[in-house]
């Protein structure tokens, strides 16, 4: 059997969390018979390059998909006319379709598409986004999903698979010697309680929102942190708030980062209030490390694989939702694994679930 290349397309492979679950199928999946090439709409190098070309795989740059663009469409002409596929793995969501619509023009077998997103009433104002997704049973052969609600939003009834969000969950077992380890480095007392986030800084993530039940919680308790991991293009305006609201001793940006692992270990409560998600990697690897999460509503119920994670409605007043994280100080970690994979969401099973898809099709 030859080795099978399959082409993922992607906007660029930074540490956002779609991208972080590609990497985590890639780690586990049989190299010596798949493996796995990218197709970025960047230039610029980004954070699993090294790893991806370490791995074996192979990138190449598109220019930023634009469907208006003439140059764009003829750039992907040209990258089908030299690079033979027979299985394209988009995760553009709505946009998917149409590198989708190229690659079918160009023989292509094997055309995915997969949402990781669902949408929310305010990007109706993008009507491109809704026309694309329209679009998509129409190039694509095969659906894939994170989770029902972004399936249903963006395939509008055609029969898709989830494929979950899978991590590797023994990395995320609760250490109290890797929590006390992190806390020195960040010169955080053992004693202080640390509210976490993992997510990239845009409107999606609700960071305002989020700085304004820090600023209750420490408000009430001067001992609380708060860890953010991620960047974004929102992160100044953030930092402008958390600097106007007298909370720059407290709030620490740390950026992206390669051992988010390690960061949940350091924390004690999980904080989650995003507008609308596919179904988001960071809550399960925070279930995984033992941590309470208390998420918003708008979050798919599917990603609520323990009995830590709690939902709150974005409507509630903010004094609320900081007395529910409050009342989360005297929780006692413990280890989740087993409920993780009993969940269906450790990549070790679910590898073989996209092995045996791909290999139906290596002739």
């Amino acid at each position: 059997m030859n080795v099978l290349r399959i082409l993922h397309i992607v906007t660029y492979m930074g540490r956002g969390g779609l991208e972080t679950m590609i990497m985590n199928y890639y780690r586990n999946i049989d190299r010596t018979k798949i493996q796995f090439d990218f197709l970025v709409h960047r230039q610029e190098k980004a954070d699993y390059d090294d790893e991806i070309l370490s791995l074996g795989g192979h990138i190449y740059h598109m220019p930023m998909l634009n469907p208006f663009s003439k140059a764009y469409f003829n750039a992907l002409d040209d990258f089908f006319d030299n690079h033979k596929y027979d299985i394209v793995h988009s995760h553009l969501d709505c946009m998917s379709a149409y590198p989708l619509k190229i690659a079918q023009k160009h023989g292509v077998k094997v055309r995915i598409a997969h949402s990781h997103n669902k949408s929310q009433d305010k990007n109706l104002k993008y009507p491109i986004k809704l026309l694309s997704k329209h679009l998509i049973p129409k190039y694509a052969t095969h659906l894939f999903s994170c989770g029902k609600e972004a399936g249903d939003w963006m395939f509008g009834g055609n029969a898709y698979t989830v494929l979950n969000n899978a991590i590797d969950a023994e990395k995320y077992r609760y250490d109290c010697q890797i929590r006390n380890q992190v806390r020195d480095e960040l010169k955080i007392s053992k004693s202080d309680f640390v509210i976490g986030h993992v997510g990239r800084f845009n409107p999606q993530k609700n960071h305002p929102f989020l700085i304004d039940v820090f600023k209750s919680v420490h408000d009430k308790n001067r001992n609380s942190k708060l860890l953010l991991v991620g960047t974004g293009n929102g992160q100044s305006n953030i930092r402008e708030k958390v600097d106007n609201l007298g909370l720059s001793d407290s709030v620490f940006f740390l950026g992206n980062r390669g051992d988010v692992n390690r960061i949940l270990q350091a924390m004690d409560v999980f904080l989650f209030p995003s507008l609308y998600e596919g179904l988001p990697l960071s809550i399960i690897e925070a279930q995984a490390a033992g941590l309470p999460c208390i998420i918003s509503d708008s979050v798919p119920s599917e990603c609520r694989v323990t009995d830590l994670a709690e939902s709150l409605d974005l409507n509630l007043p903010i004094d609320e939702w900081a007395d529910v994280v409050l009342e989360k100080q005297s929780t006692i970690r413990k280890n989740t694994i087993d409920d993780i994979k009993k969940s269906g969401f450790d990549v070790k099973q679910n590898v073989s679930i996209l092995e045996s898809f791909y290999n139906r099709f290596n002739q």
